[in-house]
Parts: C-alpha cells; sequence; structure tokens
C-alpha cells in the first residue's frame, strides 16, 4: 500500500473513487437521485477544488499493491478546538477486508497528532455499516444529527468522535 497526498491534478481520482465506493456504500441507503446529487455536491470540480486549497484541509490516496487507486480520505485539521474532522473516507468495494480501512484511520490519526490536534471527529449516516468499523478503531457516538444539505434531502447521521491522548 502506498498512501499519497493529493492535489488539484488528482480531482478526476477522486471524483471517480468517489463515484464507485458510493455506490456500493450508500445503495441500500439512499436514492440514486440523492446519491448523484450528493456525488455533486461535494465531489464537483469546483467543490473540490475549494476544499482542495482550503489550508487547514489534506487530501490522501491510498494505492494498492496493483499500483492502482484503491480509496482516498479528506480531512480538516483544527476543525473545532484541537480536534481533526474526517469528511471523507472511501474505498473501492475491492479494497474492504484488506487493512485498508485501519491503514487509514491510523494515517489520519498521525495526520492529526502532527497538527496538533488530540480529537477526531466525523459523521456517518445512521444506516451506514462503517459505523461499526470505526467502533472498531476506537470512536464512540457523542451524538446525532439531521443535516439539511438542500433539495429536499438530509443526512441523517450519527457524530462519532475518538480521543488521541
Amino acid at each position: 500500500m502506498y498512501i499519497r497526498q493529493a492535489g488539484l491534478m488528482d480531482t478526476s481520482i477522486i471524483q471517480k473513487l468517489a463515484e464507485q465506493s458510493w455506490k456500493t456504500a450508500y445503495a441500500h441507503i439512499l436514492s440514486e437521485e440523492q446519491i448523484a446529487y450528493m456525488l455533486d455536491l461535494m465531489y464537483s470540480a469546483a467543490a473540490l477544488g475549494q476544499q482542495m486549497t482550503h489550508p487547514s484541509h489534506r487530501f490522501f490516496i491510498f494505492y494498492g499493491e496493483n499500483g492502482k487507486p484503491a480509496g482516498f480520505t479528506g480531512m480538516e485539521f483544527h476543525y473545532e478546538t484541537a480536534t481533526t474532522k474526517l469528511h471523507k473516507i472511501y474505498f473501492l468495494e475491492e479494497a474492504h477486508g484488506k487493512g485498508y480501512g485501519k491503514a487509514a484511520i491510523l494515517h489520519l490519526e498521525e495526520q492529526a497528532i502532527s497538527q496538533g490536534d488530540h480529537r477526531i471527529i466525523l459523521n456517518v449516516n445512521k444506516y451506514n455499516r462503517a459505523k461499526n468499523f470505526y467502533l472498531s478503531q476506537g470512536f464512540r457516538v457523542y451524538d446525532d444529527g439531521i443535516f439539511d444539505i438542500g433539495h429536499g434531502y438530509v443526512m441523517d447521521d450519527f457524530l462519532m468522535e475518538k480521543n488521541l491522548t
């Protein structure tokens, strides 16, 4: 496995990974229309460009043994006091169960600590199986929320955290 920080030139790679991974992650939770809306909202070239040029945001691409992209993460340091927010973590279905997720969380923790943050937070859809993965990695649910994202759609999420100290 190889991890590389992504830049603007990697927008199309991240878009492709998001589209492919969302189809498996959310097919049983969200309508095709909502998935298309959210992918456009969060992964358009403009949206990714804005995130990638923000000084506190970082994206990383994870490559498999075959040298091809297997997934990515997107994080924001100092989201709250001493807190990093994991905004995005997605891997292709064929990468599941091969240690990429655990490696991504370890990498996230190292990045957060290197930036002086001592807590990681994330949102996960209440019906997403990934919640169990986060629990297995030491996260806990501290709240929940429903977030209006426009066009009649909401995100119904658990808010999770992991303290690094």
